[in-house]
């Protein structure tokens, strides 16, 4: 049996993948969560006897310590972090303290036999590119946000440990993801919220900047690939859609499949924080994919249909 640590485990990305990890009986899942963001109802089912779920501050070194002792993981997936574009912009400082929980977990997974770490970074780190689609190797580093800014630090510190302590690692670079445990902070539950209520629907500027969106289940199987069949060690990874879609147009989107009479209306466009265009190189990512990518309408249909994320639209 291995043992497995999720930090961030109650939040939306690191509570499907603990969910994923679970169902496999020969994991032990220890799951970390401060509940800054996460909550214990994104947790796995009970019926799962394979985990146990512990409130740590990854930041605070005194919590984690213990943990990581008692434990010995044999594999550590970092997800803990401060999100969201306008709380990460609001809350800088304590954006910058996630640099604290990068060292604590390198440090400890270094002194307590880790064989390999994944960590969690983000498109974020590509800042605003000159070429696309943005290529894991070829692509510049180049976003000034605290965020970013620190997503960066960490795939730095990864590398480092494993130049000088022989510590292996898998970055994965998470485009935008969406699913049923999704906060309403995020675009499309946020979208589809104010459409199911027949709100306005607000976009920032003319609409015309651009993402990809990737539904959980091909995030978490892009990413159990990666860690099953030992693919990627010490290596980055996108991890996203290549099809990308305006704002504007995913606000029309949601309008149709949800039969909203909301309407759009125009904000002033952000001053930061909201890049023109995001296009990952997902080819990587394709060789390990065992899933076809979900379409945007089908993801869409999908989180209509989810209990889970009826409740979040409640909360």
């Amino acid at each position: 049996m291995q043992k497995i640590l999720v930090t961030g485990g109650a939040g939306f990305i690191g509570s499907s993948l603990a969910y994923a990890l679970v169902q496999n009986p020969e994991n032990q899942v220890v799951i970390v969560d401060n509940l800054l963001t996460g909550d214990k109802s994104k947790l796995p089912p009970e019926e799962y006897d394979n985990w146990q779920f512990i409130k740590c501050d990854v930041n605070n070194l005194s919590d984690l310590l213990p943990i990581m002792v008692s434990y010995s993981f044999d594999y550590v997936f970092h997800y803990a972090a401060v999100v969201g574009v306008r709380r990460t912009l609001e809350n800088p400082v304590m954006v910058l303290n996630d640099i604290e929980g990068i060292k604590n977990i390198l440090h400890l997974c270094k002194n307590t036999g880790v064989k390999r770490i994944f960590y969690a970074s983000s498109s974020e780190v590509y800042g605003e590119s000159v070429s696309y689609p943005q290529n894991e190797v070829s692509t510049p580093l180049n976003s000034r946000l605290p965020y970013a800014v620190v997503k960066s630090v960490g795939e730095s510190f990864c590398k480092s440990y494993h130049q000088e302590y022989g510590l292996d690692y898998t970055l994965f670079r998470f485009f935008n993801t969406y699913g049923p445990k999704q906060s309403t902070d995020f675009v499309i539950s946020r979208f589809i919220k104010m459409a199911l209520s027949n709100q306005d629907i607000t976009v920032y500027g003319n609409g015309s900047q651009s993402r990809t969106f990737c539904y959980i289940d091909n995030n978490i199987g892009a990413s159990l690939n990666a860690f099953y069949d030992k693919k990627y060690i010490n290596d980055v990874l996108n991890i996203g859609s290549d099809k990308e879609v305006s704002i504007l147009k995913l606000a029309k989107t949601i309008i149709d499949i949800t039969g909203s009479s909301s309407k759009i209306v125009h904000l002033p466009a952000r001053q930061e924080g909201d890049m023109k265009r995001r296009l990952p190189d997902v080819s990587k990512m394709r060789k390990i994919n065992k899933q076809e990518p979900i379409a945007l309408e089908e993801g869409i249909k999908k989180l209509l249909n989810s209990k889970h994320f009826a409740k979040c639209l409640k909360s």
